[in-house]
């Protein structure tokens, strides 16, 4: 199953958010939100 987050990008653009700020916020971590970036499941 392929997995896309570009709705979630496109409404951190819409926000004015970094990506930093969301894993901040969310505690998500750096990491993670870059595999986000690319399109990678986490495993």
């Amino acid at each position: 199953m392929d997995v896309s987050y570009n709705k979630f990008f496109k409404m951190l653009i819409d926000r004015k958010m970094k990506k930093k700020d969301i894993c901040e916020q969310a505690g998500i971590a750096t990491s993670t939100m870059a595999k986000m970036a690319r399109d990678e499941n986490e495993q």
